[in-house]
Parts: structure tokens; C-alpha cells; sequence
């Protein structure tokens, strides 16, 4: 190793943590966790609208350690294809990386883990959050469950040559891991469309589970949710502007193709440069949660993957119009819910919360008596 990497380590952890105290917990963790190891020998950087591979022996040691520690989210997979499998740029959309780790930090800090608790996480990836885990509550609290069957194997090489031993799991994370029941936290590392009924059963009373929602439109919002007596679990987005990766089993289907059929046309009750806004976008999801949002020339499209339902909108000389076609009226949705959020003042996603029980989960403005919509499950 570099005697420059623990210089480096150490400012990251500045940058990061905010400039906390060198006693910080989060601070020690970056500061001790080797990321070069966990992002191996290869990675991807955006190329325009490619990812091209880069592998260590192209770049000096010097370069690679600054990437390393760059507070950078760094692609290692893509469709499937590890970098290191990649004969040269390729397209698609990203299956795994290296998280940023100031958004590491950031969930672990939503999380309020502390030494004592024992933590279930989902989505080892690369393992570097992992590692952060295993510094902050030794390797005995850590169980951590990956997907794919060759992403864990490497982390588990990557775990071990930094010294850390957490119980890892192979296997779908939204099933959780029954074996190491009861966990103090449940934290995700992919967003989920809604929150996985084993997660509530596999926490001990009071346990909290920390993940971000999001949903076919790419709108993401993170959120801490808390078990209450009754086994409710309820809490309160973070407002923060974030994104993970959706888990696999989450993931979008294939889109159908998008047609702009004239459909029945009126005039729209709300402008569609809503739906650029984060919270905007986020509002638009909850009311059509299997829709896709597509950019368009002079507007927005929505095609709904599930009964190919579409809508479009297109600025005229008198305003934004709307086409919609098919058996959803996918934009009537999007304006009634986008019209329920204006009238409220448009306030960010810290005014919206989250109530789970074992057969519904509600996403409500204000409070869990305000306006709500049904997450799907």
C-alpha cells in the first residue's frame, strides 16, 4: 500500500464527515477502511453516453489511489459485465458499483447504529460499506447479503485481505437472512419499490430499518423507519437528495415501445417541468408507480409497463396540452397528486412519512392523516 493512502483516507474522512472530530465513529471508519481494496483491479467512467473500462495497470498507483479516494461513486458493473470482462466501452445501465461514500455515511448516520447492535445489510456490492459496518460494530454485528453470486465472492476477498469477517450471505436480500434474527437495523444499500415484509419480521422490537424508496421513475427518498409495539413501523423521509441502485428483483421490466398516440387530448391543469423537480418527480411516482417517465422533445411521456397505458404532453400556443391513451389516465394521476402537493406549498420530501404494517404500506403528506398513496407490494 501507498504511504500516501492513509493521508488520503484521512482527508476523505474530513470531507465526508463533515470535519468531525477524529473520536467520531464515522470519522474512524473512513479514515481506517482501505477503499482501493474494494474497488479490485478494474472499474468503469462514463464515456458520453458509454462506460469505458479502466484497469489499475493503465493508470499510475498515484492516480488510482486519488480515484480511490475521490468521494466518487465508481461503477464496476454494467448489464451484468464486470469491468474486468469488458473488451472495450459499453452501454447500459450500471448493476453495481462502489458507493460515493459520503451517501454511505450519510445512511449509517439516518441508521443511529451504535457499538452493541447488530446490523442486516442489503447489498454487499463491492463490500466497502460492509467494512465501514465491521470497524463501526465489530465483524459479530454485521450479516450482509448480496445477490449476485460473483459480486459477493469478490467482496468476500476484498473483506478479508482488509481484515474484516462479517457473516456473509449470499442470496436475495429482500428475503433478508432468518438465520440471524433478531437484528437491531436493517440498512439497504439498493432501493426497494416498497419495504420487504421479512425485514419488519426479522427486527427486534424498537429496530429500525434505514432505505431509500424509489420506483420506475428513478424518484428516490430516504427514510428511517422505526418498529412500534404493534409491529407498525412508521417514520419520516430525510429530505435528502439521493439515489441508490433499485434491487434487482425491483428492477424495471422492459419498457414498451412509446408511440405518440393521439389519444384523448385536453389541456393540463399542471406544468410537466414538475417532474424535474426532485420532490415533483417523487410526488408523480407515488401516483403512477409502474409507470416509466420519458423525456421528450417538447415535454414528458409516461408509459406504464404494465398495461402499456401512455400519456404525453406538448406545449401549444395555448398551453401544455395532454394526450393519454390506453386504460390508465396516467397523467389525470400525476395532476391530482402534483395539484394535492402545490396546494400544500410544495414542501420537500421531509414533509412526507411512511407507515408499513404486514399488509400495507402508505406513503402520506404531513402526517399519517394527510393525503396518502399506496406504495406497490
Amino acid at each position: 500500500m501507498s504511504p500516501d493512502s492513509t493521508a488520503l483516507r484521512r482527508a476523505l474522512a474530513n470531507r465526508v464527515t463533515g470535519g468531525a472530530k477524529a473520536t467520531d465513529p464515522a470519522w474512524q471508519a473512513v479514515a481506517a477502511v482501505p477503499r482501493e481494496v474494494f474497488l479490485g483491479q478494474h472499474l468503469y467512467r462514463p464515456a458520453g453516453t458509454m462506460w469505458e473500462p479502466v484497469h489499475v495497470s493503465d493508470t499510475s498507483e498515484d492516480e488510482w489511489l486519488r480515484m480511490a479516494y475521490s468521494d466518487t461513486t465508481w461503477v464496476t458493473q454494467v448489464n451484468g459485465v464486470h469491468a474486468a470482462d469488458a473488451p472495450g466501452p459499453v452501454s447500459g445501465a450500471p448493476t453495481s458499483s462502489s458507493t460515493l461514500p459520503s451517501l454511505v455515511v450519510r445512511t449509517m448516520e439516518v441508521a443511529d447504529i451504535g457499538k452493541g447492535d447488530r446490523v442486516l445489510e442489503i447489498g454487499t456490492g463491492t463490500g466497502y460499506s460492509t467494512a465501514l459496518l465491521c470497524h463501526r460494530l465489530g465483524d459479530a454485528g454485521v450479516v450482509s447479503v448480496e445477490y449476485d453470486a460473483a459480486l459477493a465472492a469478490e467482496a468476500a476477498e476484498h473483506l478479508a485481505a482488509a481484515g474484516y469477517a462479517p457473516t456473509l450471505v449470499t442470496g436475495d436480500g429482500l428475503l433478508g437472512y432468518q438465520a440471524g434474527a433478531d437484528y437491531d437495523a436493517v440498512i439497504s444499500t439498493c432501493a426497494v419499490r416498497s419495504i420487504p415484509p421479512s425485514w419488519l419480521w426479522q427486527l427486534r422490537g424498537g429496530g429500525s430499518i434505514t432505505a431509500t424508496i424509489s420506483g420506475w421513475m428513478l424518484a428516490s427518498g430516504m427514510i428511517r423507519l422505526t418498529i412500534e409495539e404493534d409491529g407498525t413501523a412508521i417514520g419520516r423521509f430525510t429530505g435528502d437528495q439521493v439515489a441508490y441502485m433499485l434491487a434487482r428483483p425491483h428492477d424495471r421490466p422492459p419498457r414498451p415501445m412509446f408511440y405518440r398516440h393521439e389519444g384523448d387530448t385536453r389541456p393540463s391543469q399542471v406544468n410537466p417541468d414538475l417532474l424535474e423537480d426532485w420532490t415533483g418527480c417523487f410526488v408523480s411516482q407515488l401516483a403512477a408507480p409502474s409507470a416509466e417517465l420519458v423525456g421528450t422533445s417538447d415535454g414528458v411521456a409516461l408509459v406504464d409497463v404494465a398495461t402499456g397505458s401512455q400519456a404525453w404532453t406538448e406545449r401549444t400556443s395555448e398551453g401544455w396540452m395532454v394526450h393519454q391513451d390506453g386504460p390508465l389516465r396516467l397523467w389525470d394521476q400525476v395532476e391530482e397528486a402534483l395539484t394535492v402537493w402545490l396546494e400544500a406549498g410544495s414542501p420537500d420530501q421531509a414533509a412526507f412519512g411512511m407507515t408499513v404494517t404486514d399488509w400495507d404500506q402508505v406513503v402520506w403528506l404531513g402526517s399519517a392523516d394527510g393525503p396518502k398513496w399506496r406504495l406497490p407490494t
